[in-house]
């Protein structure tokens, strides 16, 4: 049985994966499913790559964002991407319905997250493949994000259901 919540997003922000003032972005929503958190999308001929085909790094975008908002909600904190692999499985073909589910895989070791996320199909086949490596901003650093930023930041760590 699904456990799917809806999550809140940042309004107004320009982010091509989940901005909703980006006219050519993605605009991702998120749930969380249990212990991942997931976005669904069907993506259009605005991000082919070779014919028919998603383009590759639209789908390491996915990846990627998916991770991140794994992170802010169960992690609640602020980071970077620092590394990312990507395995490509099966062609990602355009009009079709994907899945993306994010997990934390390892968080032992701070100021170091590594995250895990899969794109699936609608018959759950595993077509993408993706892991990362995250590093929390220290405190003292955090004046390097924008000040109406780390504001809405914390507006929603504080609006997002408990893990």
């Amino acid at each position: 049985m699904k456990e799917k919540i809806d999550l809140p997003k940042l309004e107004g922000h320009h982010c091509f994966a989940c901005g909703s003032e980006n006219p050519k972005g993605l605009n991702l929503y998120f749930y969380r499913d249990r212990d991942e958190i997931c976005t669904d999308i069907t993506l259009g001929r605005d991000y082919e790559g070779w014919e028919n085909l998603v383009h590759g790094g639209i789908l390491s975008t996915l990846l990627d964002e998916t991770m991140s908002w794994t992170i802010i909600f169960f992690k609640r904190v602020f980071f970077v991407t620092r590394k990312m692999d990507v395995k490509y499985i099966r062609p990602v073909e355009i009009g079709k319905k994907l899945t993306v589910r994010g997990r934390i895989s390892d968080d032992s070791a701070p100021p170091k997250i590594f995250a895990k996320a899969d794109i699936v199909d609608e018959n759950r086949n595993l077509l993408v493949r993706g892991t990362g490596e995250f590093i929390t901003i220290p405190e003292q650093k955090l004046a390097m994000v924008p000040e109406g930023l780390r504001r809405d930041m914390n507006s929603l760590f504080e609006s997002l259901p408990e893990p």
